[in-house]
């Protein structure tokens, strides 16, 4: 059974930082478009980041300049680093994998909380 899980998340203050991990349980990780989403309080969930099975990057615009996403292919995870945090990053950070060869082999982590205190 196919897992992600999501580790890193927790309290810290405003111009803080974080480093989230998700490592997948999946075969053939490197085949996989992975991503970084969050959702806030009475939000909808919205994309972060991303990061393509060939290595491309693209950020959601609150994320430019301070977020950075990154994948180790060998150790089957994939990282969200966060600087300069404001308090309208707290939230449920998901991980998720889309097959790049099958975009309906989806999977999604549990979520790991960060809140942000100002």
């Amino acid at each position: 059974q196919v897992q992600l899980v999501e580790s890193g998340g927790g309290l810290v203050q405003a111009g803080g930082s974080l480093r989230l991990s998700c490592t997948a349980s999946v075969n053939v990780f490197s085949a996989y478009n992975m991503a970084w989403y969050r959702q806030a309080p009475g939000k909808q969930r919205e994309l972060v980041a991303v990061i393509a099975s060939g290595g491309h990057t693209n950020y959601a615009d609150a994320a430019k300049g301070r977020f950075t996403i990154s994948r180790d292919n060998g150790r089957n995870t994939v990282y969200l680093q966060m600087n300069s945090l404001k308090p309208e990053d707290t939230g449920v950070y998901y991980c998720n994998a889309v097959n790049s060869w099958f975009s309906k082999v989806e999977y999604w982590g549990q979520g790991t909380q960060v809140t942000v205190s100002s």
